[in-house]
């Protein structure tokens, strides 16, 4: 009886970072007032290296992309999906009230409507 668990596994690797993630991490840089080759020296890797991540060429291993949100000041943390619209909301509203913007505690963007099963 020969069983390949191979034929039951989805691929794990990605074929870039998504956009959005990519963005964020570009922004997260720029605020810093930081270029790409800066941006490498506080991580540790060259500068080709921060723009094939950045331009989605790329996709970085987990400590990388783990050094690279830290040292701009984030985290990554693991979020149930069903609760993703409601941590999305949170972070909306805390940028809402930097900027002196109201908006509901709960609304979220058509993207980001939960599935339906």
């Amino acid at each position: 009886m020969d069983y390949d668990i191979k034929l039951h596994m989805k691929p794990l690797r990605l074929d870039g970072l998504p956009e959005a993630l990519r963005t964020e991490l570009k922004t997260a840089r720029l605020e810093h007032g930081w270029s790409q080759l800066a941006l490498g020296q506080h991580v540790g890797l060259p500068q080709v290296h921060i723009s094939s991540i950045e331009t989605g060429k790329t996709v970085p291993r987990y400590d990388t992309l783990l050094d690279l949100v830290r040292v701009l000041g984030f985290d990554l943390v693991m979020v149930p999906r069903t609760l993703v619209p409601a941590v999305n909301a949170l972070i909306r509203d805390s940028q809402a009230a930097d900027e002196d913007i109201a908006r509901p505690l709960y609304s979220f963007d058509h993207d980001e409507a939960p599935d339906e099963a």
